[in-house]
């Protein structure tokens, strides 16, 4: 077979019609075109976000979460065109984009609203901000850091380092609750039971010096102990810190906790263990008649 007939068999499965939209004829060269257009402008997204954005957007210092947002929306923006300029490329019109959208609205009623809304809510999460990209978020029984959020999904890193997946729409209809949002200081309590025959004033005294020699506690807002209760074998301490970042806590926590004890040891200030108080009766005389007649037996 000669070369020309090779290039005439190409060329007419190339340009076979595979499909119509609107009286618009969709070939196999098409759809290969289609998506040689949607990788080209894939990767200039990519390129801009890489080496554009990111150096100018760090050089005007903005915050992380606005950074990564403003990434995001240049490249939905890149790829939209990129779809349009595919769609002309190959021969579709706006006409045909129509129908085509027509169709996918229909599909959109039968089977793909949770997909739709989890589209909306990544917008949301986007352009609102309720959550960003380093954010700790407690989402249900989860507790992580936001890593990176789709159009239709949110990547939340837990502390085992286990990457959690959860639908966009998850934050929108839910109580989510985000430690780091707005002002990313934390209020954290340690509470502790103090023997009776401790001195009042030592107590407090050590327990501020603790918090205080800590490098992760705030100094304003500054430390707090409070007497919670009377229990029934201790005073119920209760140490206020303020530390500047909720991944902190589990750590300073942890830190005072070990504190507490060898403070406590060095001040012979008493933990005491719980007490209970057992009583113990006497028991009554069983009366017993000499006139009561024995038992029955059988056999």
């Amino acid at each position: 077979m000669e070369s020309n007939d090779i290039l005439a068999v190409v060329s007419k499965v190339l340009r076979y019609t595979i499909f119509e939209i609107n009286q618009t004829p969709v070939t196999l060269l098409s759809l290969i075109m289609f998506v040689i257009v949607i990788v080209l402008f894939s990767l200039l997204s990519r390129v801009i976000r890489k080496y554009m954005l990111r150096k100018v957007l760090v050089y005007f210092k903005f915050e992380e979460g606005a950074r990564y947002t403003f990434s995001r929306i240049v490249h939905y923006l890149v790829m939209v065109i990129g779809a349009l300029v595919a769609f002309q490329f190959v021969g579709i019109s706006f006409s045909g984009l129509a129908v085509l959208f027509g169709f996918l609205s229909v599909g959109i009623g039968f089977g793909l609203q949770n997909i739709t809304s989890n589209f909306i809510a990544g917008l949301i999460l986007l352009f609102e901000r309720p959550i960003q990209v380093g954010d700790r978020v407690t989402v249900g029984d989860t507790l992580g850091d936001v890593v990176e959020i789709n159009i239709r999904s949110t990547t939340i890193r837990s502390e085992e380092n286990v990457a959690i997946i959860v639908p966009n729409s998850d934050f929108i209809s839910s109580t989510v609750v985000n430690w780091s949002y707005g002002d990313p200081r934390v209020l954290m309590e340690i509470d502790v039971g103090v023997s009776y025959d401790s001195d009042l004033d030592s107590v407090i005294k050590t327990l501020v010096g603790i918090a205080k020699d800590n490098p992760a506690v705030l100094k304003v807002p500054e430390p707090e102990v409070h007497l919670i209760n009377f229990g029934d074998s201790a005073w119920d301490m209760q140490l206020r810190v303020w530390v500047r970042s909720p991944k902190l806590m589990r750590k300073v926590r942890s830190d005072i906790n070990c504190e507490i004890v060898r403070k406590f040891r060095e001040n012979q200030i008493e933990i005491p263990y719980p007490q209970r108080d057992l009583h113990l009766r006497t028991p009554l005389p069983v009366p017993f008649s000499t006139n009561a007649a024995p038992p029955a037996t059988t056999g």
